[in-house]
C-alpha cells in the first residue's frame, strides 16, 4: 500500500481527523503565495492539495516550490487530465459520480491513465460527489453536470456506496469552491454511517466551528481552500483547531 493512502487509513483508524489546505496555482501566486508559504512553514496541515476546476498554470514549478518550503504531503487535485503533474506525492484520481457527463466519469481518465501509470505516482481512486452549495460552482460549470440537492441525503449515500462497490478508495463530498453553504452535517453523518471508506468533505467551510461540526458528523478529512486565498493567516487557526480536536478525543 502506498504511503499517502496509508497515512489516511492509519489516521482514520486512530480516530485522528485531518485537514488539507487547497491551493490553486492560478490564484496563489506572488505575494499571496509568499504569505501562504510563510504560514505553512509553522502551521503544518496533514496535506496540501494542489489544483482547481479551471487551473491554467503549470503545477510543476508550483509543487516544486511547495516541496522546498513546506514539510507535508502534497496531493494533486486535478480538474482535468491536462493538469497532471509528476511532482506531487499522490494524485486524487477523481471520478465525478454525481454527474452524468462521461467525460468526467471516465473520459479524462482514459486520456491520462498511461502517463499516470508510467510516472509511478500514487493514484488514489476517489468518488467525487458534487453537492449543491447554494450557488453555481466552477465544478458544475466546467463539468456541465448538476449537483445533488443538499437535502437528498439518500441519493448522496447511494452515490457514495456505488463508488465504494466500484472499487474507489475515498469518497469526496464537494459543495464547490466559495459555496454559500457547506455540505450539511446531516448529509455527512448519513454518508459516514453507511460507508466503509474514508470520507473527505470540502467547499463552503469558512469557520473552525463548521470544520469541527463536519468532524463530529463523520468527516475524516476536511479541505479548505477559498477562504485562505484572501485570509491565509487563518490557516494557523484551522490547523491548531484540528490539533486540539484530536487531543480532546
Amino acid at each position: 500500500m502506498r504511503s499517502t493512502y496509508r497515512k489516511i487509513l492509519l489516521k482514520r483508524e486512530a480516530n485522528r481527523k485531518m485537514i488539507a489546505v487547497l491551493l490553486d496555482p492560478d490564484k496563489c501566486s506572488g505575494g499571496v503565495l509568499a504569505a501562504t508559504i510563510s504560514v505553512l512553514k509553522t502551521s503544518v496541515p496533514d496535506f496540501i492539495f494542489v489544483g482547481g476546476s479551471h487551473t491554467l498554470s503549470s503545477s510543476d514549478l508550483f509543487i516544486d516550490l511547495l516541496r522546498e518550503e513546506t514539510k507535508t504531503t502534497i496531493v494533486q487535485f486535478p480538474g482535468n487530465a491536462s493538469q497532471f503533474s509528476t511532482k506531487a506525492d499522490a494524485i486524487l484520481y477523481l471520478s465525478l459520480l454525481s454527474g452524468r457527463n462521461a467525460e468526467f466519469m471516465i473520459g479524462q481518465h482514459i486520456t491520462s491513465s498511461v502517463a499516470i501509470k508510467k510516472s509511478g505516482i500514487e493514484a488514489i481512486p476517489t468518488a467525487y460527489i458534487l453537492i449543491d452549495g447554494g450557488k453555481p460552482s466552477s465544478v458544475e460549470y466546467i463539468s456541465n453536470t448538476r449537483p445533488i440537492p443538499n437535502d437528498k441525503k439518500d441519493i448522496v449515500l447511494s452515490t457514495a456506496v456505488a463508488g465504494e462497490l466500484l472499487g474507489m478508495r475515498l469518497v469526496y463530498l464537494e459543495a464547490g469552491s466559495g459555496a454559500n453553504t457547506a455540505v450539511p452535517v446531516e448529509v455527512i453523518e448519513h454518508v459516514s454511517m453507511g460507508l466503509s471508506l474514508p470520507l473527505i468533505v470540502g467547499g463552503g467551510i469558512k469557520t473552525t466551528e463548521q470544520m469541527t461540526a463536519a468532524f463530529d458528523a463523520g468527516a475524516d478529512l476536511v479541505v479548505i481552500g477559498n477562504l485562505f486565498e484572501t485570509e491565509m493567516n487563518k490557516i494557523a487557526q484551522f490547523v491548531e483547531c484540528a490539533r486540539m480536536y484530536n487531543e480532546q478525543e
